[in-house]
């Protein structure tokens, strides 16, 4: 039997993309697995996102994860799109059957996975959420659809948090309500979670933390950050000093790259391979 030299293809589409670290947890798998895939980060412009995607469909690839800013745009070339990611307006990640295109959206579900390996139960809670883009709404339409009891959108962009609420008050079951942050955010006593849904702390600007009133976060408050480079961000650090537990960005990019994994090849990812490889990466092991 002659020795194929072909790798099957997937990656990454976005802009700016040389920070994002989803090759390291991939390529760590598909070597554990010893599985014959390679992920390739492309850097895709906005106005050449119709033409990557034919590309994905001209060269077979198996799938791609979509980052900022296509989430949205991306949908338009999809053939299918999950319940979920419609609602949310939003794909994050694509996978080829019989060559169609599928749209799923892992950000949300591999924040819940952090959470439901944490222990954590949702049902009943007060959450706040810091933030009303891509990754927040999938947050929230997943938190949703978890048992929360009552979601507050905290944003600095006002149709944006309210759209967002308007979208989880007639299609969820919750009670969504807006706050414009225009000034230093007091979070209420009786949340149970406090979410930062937010861009800021990503990398290069890694000194930055949310501006709320750090005094006002309480032991016994749940504090999660999506941000995915270097985990310990100043705003974990914050919610560590109070005595709070903390979810970071690390566990729930794993998470995502494990469903993922799943979708591109039917097979069960080496979760602490993926996990161990980003520790590496970012220098915590």
């Amino acid at each position: 039997m002659r020795k194929s030299y072909r790798d099957e293809l997937v990656g990454v589409f976005g802009t700016p993309i040389d920070e994002n670290p989803t090759v390291v947890i991939q390529e760590a798998a598909f070597k554990a697995l010893n599985l014959p895939f390679r992920y390739l980060t492309i850097e895709v412009r906005p106005e050449d996102l119709e033409k990557a995607i034919d590309g994905l469909r001209a060269m077979n690839m198996k799938g791609i994860n979509i980052t900022m800013p296509h989430k949205t745009k991306v949908l338009q070339y999809l053939d299918y799109i999950a319940g979920d990611a419609r609602l949310m307006g939003a794909v994050n990640t694509i996978y080829v059957k019989d060559k169609k295109l599928y749209g799923e959206n892992t950000d949300g579900k591999g924040f819940l996975l952090s959470l439901k390996n944490g222990g954590v139960d949702t049902v009943g809670k007060k959450v706040v959420l810091l933030g009303a883009g891509g990754v927040a709404r999938a947050m929230s339409v997943e938190l949703a659809g978890a048992g929360v009891s009552q979601i507050t959108i905290v944003n600095i962009e006002r149709e944006q948090g309210q759209e967002l609420v308007t979208l989880l008050n007639e299609n969820t079951s919750i009670k969504a309500n807006f706050v414009f942050w225009d000034t230093e955010y007091k979070v209420p006593e009786d949340t149970d979670m406090l979410i930062n849904g937010t861009s800021v702390g990503l990398y290069p600007n890694t000194n930055q933390k949310p501006n709320i009133d750090y005094s006002t976060i309480k032991r016994n408050m749940i504090v999660c950050d999506v941000i995915p480079n270097h985990p310990h961000t100043l705003f974990i650090r914050e919610a560590e000093k109070r005595g709070c537990r903390t979810f970071d960005g690390l566990t729930m990019i794993v998470n995502q790259g494990v469903l993922g994994f799943r979708f591109w090849t039917g097979m069960d990812a080496p979760v602490d391979v993926m996990m161990d490889a980003l520790k590496k990466e970012f220098g915590i092991i």
